[in-house]
């Protein structure tokens, strides 16, 4: 089914697989090498069309357009403004589409949009109302283009079926394109995903995107690479098929994405009244990836990620077969992924020897598209959801879809089934819509399905799970009243609707500035939006204490910084930050706090010894090595451990929340993706590495590190940090990496954030 080639390989003519320069050499008549070939990727040349560095190997990139959603375009716009903005350089649309149930904080979400609006005004912006349109698909109808690069401040910003290249990162990423300053990485390596066959009938988007991610999850085949869909099965899959599976190689923890184009991808912009923006791609004659990953579609069996993570993957056919086993080793990873703090099992689903599941849904970027929709409709035809625990809702992912939906009769046939058909909203995919009751368990075509992503508490005591499968097979599961089927278990007639694209919805509804600024307009503020507090730079030594250590082997954002009810304080840095690990260490915050009042003292001219007692002794062993460590010199604050943080979402406030509560670096043993790692740094923490073993650390919760000299380590770009774990009256030499860095992200460091990097 998948295929993992150990090394690289060259791609001929865009279809015939080599794995030696040799042979590629003797089949084309000429001479080959991977360095030239490279070359002849199609992330390559879009990335050179990007480039503004002159040089290949360390890329400064400048999107095309930019976008956001409603939980990050607050805090990007005011850190803007804090750093100088006059007007957005390039085309920024801000949509609506997390926080738009404004039945949730009061006043405060409906504050946000008007905030927008108002920015969108003043700026030079799009702004989308909310129940619009989700983030991704108002981006696939209205603002993709062949070869072109887009920035979004959501992880799931990918539309490379359409021949765009983009990439979801933090905020601070997208404040830098909004001052004219660019995206600096090392040019990423390119791994070929070679689609073979066709899929056959009843099988999804999502069934061949699970079956990718379980694959290439753990072993980071892909982790901070380019993916690059070839292969003569491409042109066997529609274009909303290809945004099926595209959308979710976040979950790989891929850099980014991009697809060959086809006539299909041309008739998507013609529908859209677009086709200026339509560009054929290809690889060249002989192109060389840094590793292949071959897929036969016609392989593909309806999948299932059970929890607590999209690359947990089984075909249903293997769960229904083997049920208490799975549910037996769902439970076991349960125990890691909940730390135990609920009785978590499973075994009660078990109806009559087969899974009874209590909600399904279809929703977001991933699987409200038009053909998921309706390839749901008519396998629920003539069915009924029954009367039960059971219930089924449906998100289209934008107002044309749904109008179109409701055209063809699709909504008709969903609604008659017992389905509920709703607006277009992000919130099944973090944790803010259809929560499901205590215990129950949930499919979804969304993106995520991370512990509690789905709104429950386990503060409270409150679980539920969720496992991703594609629209069809929870069509299936709907048909028959809540017990697991595979859509291939089912004898459909697929209609095959075509998709009309009225164009008046988005012109009559949506603001769009044409990029013509209006100075003269005043930003609307509610209460709930703060500016970002003062964060001091970098001192010449740091005293960190350690207040929280998290050994799971990944530790995801959500559990950094929950999503779901938090959303509405977003806008509002320090009301956010209470809620800072809150789902994964409850004492985090407070702990944080403490020792932040010391910084507090220092920035205050005062003694901090006089405010935090603990610190006498602390620093009185400090002195026996360091002492012209103190006053003038020192910065005392918090760092975390975590094994491999940062998975998931690109959410800025996983770092930024840290950081306000007076974190001044992370530390684990790796990063799980660029987008975290970036974040850390753009908020002026320390990105340190260990190589020791998370079980056997030199340091521990409730430890002080003393970190000498660590603002001339930075700036002469010492690759290796020495530090002090102070142990009693003994300090215990530790080393700490810090991985590449550029010029100017050491310089962010030094200054203590992005936004005091630009206020120079």
């Amino acid at each position: 089914m998948i295929k993992l080639y150990d090394s690289g390989v060259y791609l001929l003519h865009g279809s015939e697989i080599v794995e030696n320069a040799e042979e590629a050499g003797a089949r084309t008549g000429q001479k080959v090498s991977s360095e030239d070939a490279a070359k002849n990727t199609m992330a390559y040349r879009i990335l050179e069309a990007h480039n503004t560095s002159g040089n290949m190997e360390k890329l400064q990139i400048k999107f095309d357009k930019l976008t956001s959603h409603d939980i990050t375009f607050v805090g990007i716009i005011q850190t803007a403004r804090a750093s100088g903005l006059e007007k957005f350089p390039i085309p920024y649309v801000l949509t609506n589409c997390h926080n738009s149930l404004c039945a949730v904080g009061g006043t405060i979400n409906e504050d946000d949009h008007m905030f927008g609006l108002t920015c969108a005004k003043k700026y030079g912006g799009v702004y989308v109302p909310p129940h619009q349109a989700v983030i991704h698909q108002y981006a696939r109808e209205m603002l993709s283009g062949g070869g072109k690069m887009i920035l979004g401040s959501d992880s799931h910003t990918r539309y490379g079926a359409l021949g765009t290249m983009a990439m979801g990162e933090g905020g601070p990423e997208l404040v830098k394109q909004l001052l004219n300053k660019t995206y600096d990485i090392k040019m990423p390596q390119v791994v070929g995903i070679y689609l073979d066959g066709e899929p056959v009938k009843g099988v999804g988007p999502q069934d061949v995107a699970l079956a990718i991610i379980g694959a290439t999850f753990a072993n980071g085949y892909v982790n901070n690479k380019v993916m690059e869909f070839v292969g003569p099965g491409v042109e066997k899959l529609s274009a909303d098929f290809r945004i099926g599976i595209d959308v979710m190689t976040t979950e790989t923890t891929c850099l980014s994405s991009i697809w060959k184009t086809d006539e299909k991808i041309r008739e998507f912009y013609e529908i859209h009244g677009r086709e200026e923006d339509y560009q054929e791609l290809n690889p060249g004659e002989v192109a060389y990836y840094d590793g292949m990953v071959y897929v036969n579609l016609s392989e593909i069996k309806p999948m299932i990620a059970m929890p607590f993570h999209p690359s947990n993957t089984y075909t249903i056919d293997e769960v229904n077969a083997n049920l208490k086993d799975i549910l037996h080793d769902v439970e076991k990873k349960a125990l890691v992924s909940l730390d135990g703090a609920v009785d978590y099992s499973l075994q009660d689903k078990i109806v009559n020897g087969k899974l009874y599941v209590d909600q399904g849904i279809i929703a977001g970027c991933a699987g409200g598209g038009f053909e998921n929709i309706c390839a749901a409709a008519d396998i629920i035809r003539g069915h009924y959801i029954g009367a039960d625990e059971f219930t089924f809702s449906v998100y289209p992912a934008s107002t044309p879809i749904y109008m179109e939906l409701v055209k063809n009769g699709a909504v008709a046939d969903l609604m008659e089934a017992g389905t509920i058909v709703k607006t277009a909203f992000c919130g099944p995919c973090f944790g803010a819509g259809d929560t499901p009751a205590n215990n129950a368990f949930s499919i979804r075509h969304s993106t995520r399905n991370f512990p509690n992503r789905e709104g429950s508490k386990l503060q409270s005591g409150q679980i539920a799970s969720v496992a991703l499968m594609d629209a069809r097979s929870i069509a299936a599961t709907a048909a028959n009243k809540g017990f697991l089927t595979p859509a291939t278990d089912m004898d459909v007639e697929y209609k095959g609707r075509k998709y009309h694209f009225d164009q008046k919805i988005y012109a009559n509804r949506v603001f769009d500035s044409k990029g013509v600024a209006d100075p003269s307009v005043e930003i609307k503020f509610g209460p709930n939006i703060k500016d970002w507090p003062e964060m001091p730079a970098l001192p010449e030594n740091l005293l960190l204490k350690v207040v929280s250590e998290i050994h799971d082997p990944v530790t995801t954002t959500d559990e950094l910084i929950p999503s779901g009810e938090t959303s509405s304080y977003r806008s509002n840095p320090l009301g956010l930050a209470e809620f800072a690990l809150s789902r994964k260490d409850p004492a985090y915050v407070g702990r944080a706090k403490e020792i932040q009042k010391a910084e507090k003292a220092i920035e205050a001219g005062k003694c901090p010894l006089e405010v935090l007692e603990e610190l006498k002794p602390v620093m009185k062993t400090v002195q026996t090595k360091f002492p012209e460590a103190g006053e003038g010199n020192l910065g005392i604050g918090s760092t975390i451990f975590a094994v491999k943080p940062g998975d998931g979402s690109a959410r800025e406030q996983a770092a930024s929340c840290q950081k306000v509560l007076g974190g001044w670096a992370n530390i684990a043993n790796e990063y799980a993706t660029k987008r975290y790692r970036s974040n850390l740094i753009n908020w002026g923490m320390l990105p340190f590495i260990t190589e020791e073993d998370h079980e056997s650390l030199s340091f521990r919760n409730g430890d002080y590190i003393f970190v000498p000299d660590i603002k001339k380590a930075v700036a002469e770009k010492v690759s290796e940090i020495t530090a002090y774990v102070v142990k009693g009256e003994e300090l215990k030499e530790v080393t700490f990496k810090l991985g590449d860095m550029t010029d100017a992200e050491r310089e962010i460091i030094t200054k203590g954030c992005l936004i005091n990097y630009y206020r120079g």
